[in-house]
């Protein structure tokens, strides 16, 4: 079976998780990416840090919600390296989502709330996320700076520090009401799942079809990649009588000028 590329897994992998947003399936599929090449799950680990540090605040916490999904998915999968790779940097996770400067602020809640999933799910130890939460409660100040406007120009906006460095990430206008949507949705997603009752099928598999995010060119790679290796694995489990048989018929193809099907 052909290897895949590093550097395109690589080079696709990042891109799923600069496109990230509230949607579940985003998630889900950037994991199950993930899961597909766990074989170069430590590159893929330092890509997820690489994002985690270069990216808009937003994007930062679309990707926390990310791990959560990763982990779990690792854990049932019995994938300890994922989950191992991130028990050890979970601290510089945490500082990439909420920096100490104060420019993450808006990201606390959901660094709470992945790491309560994921100590419920016996990912994290209790007293892990209790010193993280420590660290927590330092940098959630009743001011929001992410989402707050300098009023007395470059002033305003170095009272933190007294140097600017706390507005380097600043939201602009643009990134604020992204955030703002994808926290609607989350909030509505979460009041929906509150109030659910179980459904039949039907209803379960129109949820999903609403729920399935449009087919794009991604979507149209893999499954050609996926199809190529699914052929690969048909050859190679074929039966010797097979085999010839095969080779019987396409040698008489070839006798008769026809190409063999």
């Amino acid at each position: 079976m052909a290897t895949a590329d590093p550097f395109e897994v690589r080079m696709r992998f990042s891109s799923q998780l600069q496109h990230l947003n509230a949607s579940i399936t985003s998630a889900q599929k950037a994991a199950q990416y993930a899961m597909k090449y766990k074989d170069m799950d430590e590159d893929l680990h330092s890509c997820i840090l690489e994002q985690l540090e270069k990216t808009s605040m937003n994007t930062r916490a679309n990707i926390m919600y990310f791990l959560e999904h990763l982990l779990e998915m690792a854990s049932k999968e019995r994938n300890n390296d994922y989950v191992r790779m991130m028990q050890r940097d979970i601290i510089r996770v945490v500082d990439a989502v909420c920096p100490e400067d104060g420019s993450g602020v808006a990201n606390v809640k959901v660094v709470r709330k992945v790491l309560q999933s994921l100590m419920n799910k016996s990912i994290l130890l209790e007293q892990t996320v209790a010193e993280i939460e420590a660290c927590l409660r330092e940098r959630d100040t009743s001011a929001d700076v992410g989402f707050s406007s300098p009023v007395n120009g470059d002033d305003a906006s170095r009272s933190r520090n007294g140097n600017g460095t706390a507005t380097a990430n600043r939201l602009d206008k643009r990134q604020i009401e992204q955030r703002i949507e994808e926290d609607r949705e989350r909030h509505k997603r979460m009041r929906e799942s509150m109030w659910a009752v179980p459904g039949n099928i039907e209803d379960e598999a129109m949820k999903l079809w609403e729920e399935t995010s449009e087919l794009g060119e991604d979507d149209h790679i893999l499954g050609a990649e996926e199809w190529e290796e699914f052929q690969r694995e048909m050859e190679a489990s074929k039966c010797h009588h097979l085999r010839a048989r095969d080779a019987a018929a396409a040698a008489a193809a070839a006798a008769n000028g026809a190409l063999p099907h």
